[in-house]
């Protein structure tokens, strides 16, 4: 049965260069292959702002414990795929989305499930590192356990804090300085903060929206280094518009785009990133990841 339930991200509204006419891929040749466990089985996804079709009949499959880029040029909607995934778009009014998202099986738009508790099992980590500018670096990444009124005493606090510092490869840099402002970090440093932030609260996927795009080339190979650590704990699901680092860091990559401005975008293909860069079936594909548009 269809769910209905608001849904958005600003940029399917962008305006973006006219391409070329394409059809959407079948929804068959939007899965990532069958012998991969999936996190996410998304079905028919459709997702509006008000009369506004932003994104159509999204099908694909997210595989577990591996890395998922979203690519495609501004306004094509994989931001707006992407915020789905755990009801993010929800918080902008007029939205809605229609079709099935489902979560390790459950649907995670069923009339019966929280949103709140989607978000605390898919995390999300924003395009510019947003640590809390009145917060230590301890009391950031303490943040997410005292919202979510996780009761546990100061020691094992200070545990979760360590091992979530560790987990982002931070804590050996600010151990001695976890009583400091959280804004008083370099910016790829915060990035981490933001990421150890979003894994103490054990989720079990992580959404990434261009977590690099803000930083200097050694902060995003520390990033992508970090994303590839990562999997092994967790689903993880990026967007970037970097080929190269959509080609590093991702096991399966999802090409998005739209086929001319103020209509919706759709999944053009998804395969595993190898393929996608070297043996992609549609054209578009092939012309936006070579550089020839987008």
């Amino acid at each position: 049965m269809t769910t209905q339930r608001p849904t958005t991200d600003t940029e399917a509204q962008t305006q973006v260069p006219q391409t070329a006419p394409e059809a959407a891929a079948a929804p068959e040749a939007a899965a990532a292959p069958p012998s991969q466990k999936s996190a996410f089985d998304v079905t028919d996804l459709n997702l509006f702002y008000g009369g506004f079709h932003a994104v159509k009949d999204v099908n694909m499959k997210v595989a577990r414990n591996k890395v998922t880029a979203f690519i495609g040029s501004s306004g094509c909607g994989k931001s707006t795929v992407l915020r789905s995934l755990n009801r993010m778009h929800e918080v902008i009014r007029g939205a809605r989305a229609e079709g099935t998202v489902l979560l390790e099986g459950e649907d995670i738009y069923h009339s019966s499930v929280d949103p709140v508790l989607v978000r605390r099992k898919v995390g999300m980590v924003f395009q510019a590192p947003n640590p809390f500018p009145t917060m230590t670096i301890y009391e950031n990444v303490a943040a997410g356990l005292k919202l979510n009124r996780t009761r546990m005493s100061k020691a094992d606090m200070d545990q979760v804090v360590e091992e979530s510092l560790n987990g982002a490869h931070l804590w050996t840099e600010v151990k001695d300085r976890l009583n400091k402002p959280g804004s008083g970090l370099s910016g790829g440093q915060q990035q981490r903060l933001c990421i150890a932030r979003a894994i103490a609260v054990k989720p079990e996927v992580l959404l990434m929206d261009e977590p690099a795009s803000a930083l200097d080339p050694i902060a995003t190979l520390a990033i992508e280094d970090l994303i590839h650590q990562l999997k092994k704990d967790y689903t993880i699901v990026i967007v970037t518009h970097n080929m190269q680092q959509a080609s590093r860091a991702s096991d399966y990559t999802a090409f998005f785009n739209l086929e001319a401005t103020g209509m919706p975008g759709h999944l053009v293909e998804m395969d595993d990133t190898e393929t996608i860069f070297s043996r992609p079936r549609e054209k578009s594909t092939e012309d936006y990841v070579s550089g020839r548009f987008g």
